[in-house]
């Protein structure tokens, strides 16, 4: 059995619903659901940065990831999502299955795009050394209303949907 690599993405996920692929009475139904799914992902952190969505039947799987074994991984999680939207199954032990099996693919993907963000992070640059301060303290200037001894060093901490600077977090561009 080959497995067909750049297929559309509806088309795809339409067969494994046993949906006719000639038919499109449900295809509204279903691209919203696989968009609501991608949407999932790109907050997994999984796909394209600007986000991805299908818009046309022929959107491809290969047009979301170059990334061959992220995309079989991609493939069943959208399948699973959306059969529990689409058409869940009727038994409570074969959702429950459905369901157990949706989280492991979540933490799977949230690890790899974990994995792939820290691999694709720029090493900071180090201060240039001045000779003349090699063995001398910065200087730092103390608030109003307090003294020099009181004053602490703060750490600046980036990760990847944060950054902290001293007393102030920084969250997808607001400061909390």
């Amino acid at each position: 059995m080959a497995l067909v690599e750049n297929s559309s993405i509806l088309m795809s996920i339409k067969k494994l619903l046993n949906v006719e692929h000639n038919d499109p009475a449900f295809d509204t139904d279903i691209g919203m659901a696989i968009n609501g799914v991608f949407m999932t992902l790109h907050q997994l952190g999984v796909g394209p940065e600007e986000g991805f969505s299908i818009t046309e039947a022929d959107t491809k799987w290969s047009d979301f990831s170059d990334d061959k074994t992220l995309i079989e991984t991609v493939k069943m999680y959208v399948y699973m999502k959306v059969r529990m939207i689409f058409d869940p199954p009727a038994s409570s032990i074969v959702a429950d299955a459905f369901n157990n099996q949706i989280h492991e693919l979540e933490f799977r993907l949230n690890v790899q795009a974990e994995r792939n963000w820290k691999n694709e992070t720029e090493i900071i640059p180090e201060a240039p050394e001045d000779s003349n301060t090699e063995n001398s303290e910065p200087e730092t200037e103390p608030s109003e209303g307090i003294s020099e001894n009181q004053n602490e060093t703060t750490q600046n901490t980036t990760g990847r949907n944060y950054q902290i600077n001293g007393e102030q977090m920084v969250l997808f561009g607001n400061i909390f």
